[in-house]
């Protein structure tokens, strides 16, 4: 068997993912970036490897995406995470499509024709309102971890509204909104809409919405408040934080001849 390697190097998680020829997945791994990202890129590779028996021959081409791209030496080219990320996401629903991808430092909005070419595109970079680092805060400021918050917010009776998007002073209204004694699940429940609001305000949506990235994977009721925004039904593919690397794993087998 013949193997093709995509890895997604992120701020936050990084993904590896292996396809075979037939687009197959006989192996993937996920674990935060932390500081050494080229020893994270080998972690990951021989955790793949050992589970799925591949050896370093078996693997014809590897393409790296991503926030730490240029730090995977053994990465045969480089793609933008927005091409990978509208790659990964068009190949499991072939069509028009509209990919939102909340990460831990930015969000991206990728548009796709029914062909998969990338017609627009939109990205915040700028601060962490809307992201994934948003919410790390809010669990921070209220004491609980991250993988706590879409339990309590589906749990909310009240539609409590967060007044600011900035992540700093969000964590100020929340302090107030604790002394004013309002629920814990009510303050989660806002916050979501906080960041589903932001998302609403970078683009349009033509086509499907597709939502990818960590945080949706994670939070089942952000997707849902994101595709009520935009008045639609926001769908994920399988695995959503690891369509990145699966982009990145495609063009490497479609740039298999490429020098």
């Amino acid at each position: 068997m013949e193997y093709f390697r995509g890895i997604d190097i992120g701020a936050s998680t990084a993904k590896l993912v292996v396809i075979d020829r037939d687009r197959r997945v006989p192996g993937r791994a996920i674990r935060a970036s932390g500081v050494n990202y080229t020893e994270t890129a080998d972690i990951l590779w021989r955790e793949v490897a050992e589970a799925a028996g591949i050896g370093p021959s078996d693997v014809r081409r590897t393409i790296s995406t991503g926030y730490g791209r240029d730090n995977v030496p053994w990465a045969d080219g480089k793609m933008t995470e927005l091409a990978c990320h509208g790659k990964g996401a068009y190949d499991h629903f072939r069509r028009a499509i509209t990919v939102i991808d909340i990460g831990a430092q930015d969000n991206k909005v990728i548009q796709l024709n029914a062909a998969g070419r990338r017609t627009g595109f939109k990205m915040n970079r700028k601060c962490a309102a809307g992201t994934g680092s948003f919410l790390e805060e809010i669990a921070h400021r209220l004491d609980l971890p991250v993988a706590d918050l879409n339990d309590l917010a589906e749990r909310s009776t009240k539609d409590l509204t967060l007044g600011s998007f900035c992540t700093v002073f969000a964590a100020t209204e929340i302090l107030g909104k604790i002394r004013a004694g309002e629920q814990v699940e009510d303050i989660v429940k806002g916050a979501f809409r906080s960041v589903a609001q932001r998302v609403f305000e970078m683009d349009t949506v033509d086509g499907t919405l597709v939502m990818t990235g960590g945080v949706v994977a994670h939070n089942r009721l952000l997707t849902e408040m994101v595709g009520r925004a935009f008045s639609t039904e926001a769908l994920m593919p399988p695995a959503p934080q690891y369509v990145g690397a699966l982009g990145a794993a495609l063009f490497a087998l479609e740039t298999e001849g490429d020098v």
